[in-house]
Formats: C-alpha cells, structure tokens, sequence
C-alpha cells in the first residue's frame, strides 16, 4: 500500500464534490493523499481494515465527511490514534446541522477535529491537515507562511479595489 499522508474516507461518492478546494490545497501543498469510500454504517468491516492498513502505511491524519448521522468521523477515530478532522456534509433537509452535531459531540476521550459544514470545511480540514503535518515539517510550515500572505494581499488588493471604484461599481463587476 501507497504512503499517503492524509488519507480522506467519504461515506457516499455523493460527497466526492464537497472536497475539490481541499484537495486542491493538499496538491499545492505538495501533500500525498487518498481518498477513500467505506461506509460506517454500509461497510464496517472494509472501513475497520482499510483504517488499519492505511496507520500501517504512514498515514498521519484522517480526514472523514459525511452527512445526516455522519457516523463516520466517531467511528474513524475510535479505531485509531491518529488524528482524525470530521467534515460534515450538508446532504439532508436539515443542511448539515445534523451532521455537524454528530460528529462534534464526540464523548471524552475520542476526539473528532471538527471544521464548517460542506465546501468551506473541506478547505479548512486540508488546511488543519497540512498544519499538523508542519509541526514537524519545515516546506509545510513555510507553505502556510505563503498561504496566509496570499490570503492578506488578496484582501489588500480587494479593499483597495473598492476604495478606487466604490460600492456600486464594484458590485455590479462582482456580479458579471
């Protein structure tokens, strides 16, 4: 088995969209990764093993998503002590709520990271992701360095932007 890593388990392919932004950051960051579905609820023993195989393999953080009951992040962590980030996924008419109440009310002493639900917590859990793996890793650290300067200049750039063409115009461009 490959060493990726950050290995990603999703309960549903349904759920493979919701993790473009974050993959994509693992891929700049230059971190291997694998994504994985395996059902807690559908696939426990396929789930069990391919968690064992993967910490086997060098995995150093987990990252599962899954909606509704959104077993999966709980389930990760109670068969590992690696670090495990839970996304929940907005797939129910409750947009997410329900998840993100299931995967952060883990009890003590089987901790879930939990990040936003859908799209933005897909990025923030790569980024957790790639800031637990900087603790001992030099490039990713200096990566999250220039990560974070984009983010700063490209507010600058914004504000300055909308201080040259005001409000509306700035809007109406925005909108094209």
């Amino acid at each position: 088995m490959k060493k990726e890593l950050v290995t990603i388990i999703l309960g549903s392919d349904s759920d493979l969209s919701v993790l473009e932004g974050g993959v994509n950051l693992l891929e700049k960051a230059g971190v291997s990764y694998d994504i994985i579905i395996a059902s807690a609820h559908r696939a426990l023993p396929f789930l069990q093993k391919t968690i064992r195989a993967k910490e086997k393999s060098g995995t150093k953080v987990f990252i599962a998503a899954a909606g509704m009951a959104a077993a999966l992040p709980g389930v990760v962590a109670a068969e590992t002590t690696v670090p495990v980030i839970g996304i929940p996924i907005d797939s129910s008419a409750l947009k997410g709520a329900d998840a993100l109440y299931s995967i952060v009310q883990m009890p003590g002493g089987i901790p879930v990271a939990t990040v936003a639900i859908g799209k933005p917590g897909a990025l923030n859990a790569a980024i957790l992701a790639v800031e637990i793996l900087a603790i001992s890793d030099k490039r990713l650290k200096a990566f999250l360095k220039t990560y974070r300067k984009e983010m700063y200049d490209g507010i600058l750039k914004k504000s300055a932007k909308l201080k040259v063409k005001g409000f509306k115009k700035y809007l109406e461009e925005q909108r094209r």
